[in-house]
């Protein structure tokens, strides 16, 4: 079982930066690839970011390129989304997911693990 907590949500202005980090227990976090999602209010969860076990692959929404990066660190159980060049529409939930492969996956359903999420809010 793998729990995870995220953490690094806020309200910040258009053009701003947040940094947004999922802890996770377990001691097969390493083993495992992660992916961020994003809800925004009345609308379904959408894909954000992933990144295989090892870190050395990683892939993001077309919105988010080069704006967004992956990132994680095996030794501190923790994934990370840097957000930088925010706008008003990545206003929304953010949540981790893990799964229980190593490999990337764009689709929820694939995600075994889920965190609360954190609200990001970008005001114009």
């Amino acid at each position: 079982q793998v729990q995870l907590v995220e953490s690094g949500g806020g309200l910040v202005q258009a053009g701003g930066s947040l940094s947004l980090s999922c802890a996770a227990s377990g001691r097969t976090f390493s083993t495992y690839a992660m992916g961020w999602f994003r809800q925004a209010p009345g609308k379904e969860r959408k894909f954000v970011a992933a990144i295989n076990w090892s870190g050395d692959s990683t892939t993001y929404t077309d919105s988010v390129k080069g704006r967004f990066t992956i990132s994680r660190d095996n030794a501190k159980n923790t994934a990370y989304l840097q957000m930088n060049s925010l706008k008003p529409e990545d206003t929304a939930v953010y949540y981790c997911a893990s799964r229980r492969y190593s490999t990337i996956s764009y689709t929820d359903r694939m995600y075994d693990y889920w965190g609360q999420g954190t609200q990001v809010t970008v005001s114009s």
